[in-house]
């Protein structure tokens, strides 16, 4: 018992490091996902949620930083029992929110471990399950826990590191991009490749009739089979990229954008973009324009036609620009405003607007 004890215990302070370090890699990504579970509380249990909306970056990395510091705590038996009872209400919370989600079809995925592991919600409520196992083994069995790791002085020294590298790296993330990039818009990607299947896709075609429900293969000829539901067979083999369109008042502009050397601004929402930098942006729009590599400036907004041009002269924005769905932007870059230097489509490089790189940055990435 002794041994086994002392697996769960290593097991979940791991896991608690792991996922809170994968949230603290992307805090946007994860204050996403927060405002998604505040909005869907908010229509279910009253506006009062919604307070917390605004501030779900803040949330976002001290819930992260949290999952860090206990699995630290945890790992180093630094005053065990209080750790293990602060543990128990993070993983009730967690619990709830998962089994909340997957009983109700609330939130599709919940986000334990970001962009890096996708689980569906019944998934992430076995895993939570799995992980209060763990504690309560832990928990009933702290005899073979005895010795502490760090006591004292060293201890808090030790957890004072861990607290300020948790939210250090969390808070660097957001004023600037992800450490790992885990979406389909990555470096290196072709967004018009990832756009098509792998191979075509197959498809199964579940029919009701007097009662019974049957699976076909084929559609079948016989009417009197009731259409029920059409499942695809090898989804893995599906287009990674389903939701990327780019337009303007003239006509769709997606596969104009996936040739030559772009130079794409998004900016996801007028109201929340920081202006600070425009000058700086406008800037390089001009080298860019004139470089050598033929790079052409474009700009993709989620925003209005209206509140977008009062913008633009407002910051005085001079490039063509177009439109597309406010969540794929908050896909392809977590910031706003941020670039996207793209070449036939494929992504060469992504820049936050602290990071604003120069006309021979982007010449030496194409």
């Amino acid at each position: 018992m002794r041994t086994f004890t002392r697996i769960c215990w290593a097991l979940l302070g791991i896991v608690f490091i792991f996922s809170g370090l994968v949230k603290l890699n992307d805090p946007i990504g994860t204050a996403l996902k927060l405002e998604e579970y505040f909005e869907v509380f908010s229509q279910d249990f009253g506006s009062f949620f919604m307070v917390f909306h605004s501030s779900a970056r803040l949330i976002s990395i001290l819930l992260s930083s949290l999952e860090v510091i206990l699995g630290v705590a945890l790992l180093l038996r630094w005053h065990l029992r209080k750790t293990l009872w602060t543990l128990l209400a993070l993983l009730v919370f967690f619990a709830f929110l998962t089994f909340y989600s997957a009983f109700f079809n609330k939130v599709t995925d919940c986000g334990c471990f970001g962009d890096f592991i996708k689980l569906t919600p019944w998934q992430s409520f076995s895993k939570d399950l799995v992980l209060l196992g763990l504690w309560l083994v832990v928990f009933l069995n702290q005899r073979y826990l005895r010795r502490v790791f760090a006591k004292g002085t060293l201890g808090v020294m030790y957890m004072t590191v861990a607290t300020a590298v948790a939210i250090g790296i969390g808070v660097y993330a957001l004023g600037h991009l992800p450490y790992f990039d885990f979406l389909p818009y990555k470096v290196g990607n072709d967004i018009g490749k990832l756009m098509k299947p792998v191979a075509p896709l197959r498809f199964k075609y579940v029919m009701e009739k007097n009662g019974e429900s049957k699976e076909f293969t084929e559609y079948p000829t016989d009417t009197t089979w009731k259409y029920k539901q059409m499942v695809a067979l090898n989804p893995e083999d599906g287009p990674k990229i389903t939701d990327f369109r780019i337009w303007n008042d003239t006509g769709d502009f997606t596969q104009e954008i996936l040739k030559g050397n772009r130079l794409v601004l998004i900016v996801q929402n007028t109201d929340k973009t920081d202006r600070d930098r425009f000058d700086k942006i406008n800037a390089l729009f001009q080298s860019a324009d004139s470089s050598r590599k033929k790079i052409t400036p474009v700009v993709v907004t989620s925003s209005s036609p209206n509140e977008f041009d009062a913008f633009r002269h407002e910051v005085n924005l001079s490039a063509p620009f177009y439109y597309a769905d406010a969540t794929v932007l908050k896909s392809m870059i977590r910031s706003n405003p941020g670039f996207i230097l793209l070449k036939d489509g494929v992504v060469k490089g992504k820049f936050h607007y602290h990071d604003i790189p120069d006309r021979a940055k982007l010449e030496e990435l194409l």
